[in-house]
This record gives C-alpha cells, structure tokens and sequence, in this order.
C-alpha cells in the first residue's frame, strides 16, 4: 500500500464518489470526504492530508477561496482541481493559486491515473486499477 492522506472535497455525493472509485487500488490509506470548501479547511487543519481533490463550484466555501487559503496559511499539501468548469482562464487562476493539476468533470481513470503518475504520486509500472464500484 502507498499510504496517502486524501481529501475528497466536492458537493455532489456522486462525484465524491466518482473520485473515490477513480484512484487506483492501494492508493489511500485514509480517504476523507467533504461536501464544502469550509469543511475542507476543518479536516485541513486537523489531519496530514497529502493530496486534495478539489470541486470549485460548492456552497458554503468554493474551491477557489479554499485554494487562498491553502496558500495564505501555507499548508503543505497537493492540490489537483475537479471541475466542469474548464475555462482556460479559470484554470490559470488554480495554478496561480497552487494547484497541481486540473481535471475535467466527470472524472476518469485514465486521466487521473494519468496526472498521479505525471506528478510522481504513482509510478507508471506499479499502477493497478481500482476495482470499478
């Protein structure tokens, strides 16, 4: 098992979802999910996440105040934005803002396999698929 903290922060069950069944086999060890930006925050700056799967449009706190807050408070933790919303300048803004990657809605395996991979978080020979749900 690789052992990483996830932070799964989307408002729609199904997304959550989604992303959970998505990330390859062995991935996590601890899988947190959330369905606001300020709920994200709160598991944050209470629990050593290494990587945060982050929706942009939710109530209560969205996706791009959570990513300045990140940044504000300096929380070491990786970023990778899912969204429908795949504008190029929004997606410029995330970046600006830290996040690793961007992935459009809804979420694939191969593509999210794929930027793991490019962002050293897995190795392209020691990948195996998550079981589909």
């Amino acid at each position: 098992m690789i052992g990483f903290n996830i932070l799964i922060c989307d408002d729609s069950a199904l997304a959550r979802k989604m992303a959970k069944s998505n990330l390859p086999d062995g991935f996590a060890e601890t899988i947190y999910e959330v369905s606001n930006g300020l709920d994200a925050l709160e598991v944050l700056a209470h629990h050593t996440i290494d990587l945060v799967l982050l929706d942009l449009t939710m109530p209560v706190l969205g996706g791009i105040s959570v990513l300045s807050e990140i940044k504000r408070r300096q929380l070491e933790t990786f970023v990778i934005v899912v969204s429908g919303d795949i504008q190029p300048m929004m997606q410029e803004k995330v970046m600006s803002l830290g996040a690793l990657g961007f992935i459009e809605k809804p979420i694939k395996r191969d593509v999210l396999t794929s930027v793991l991979q490019r962002f050293g978080f897995i190795l392209p020979d020691t990948y195996k698929p998550a079981i589909a749900v």
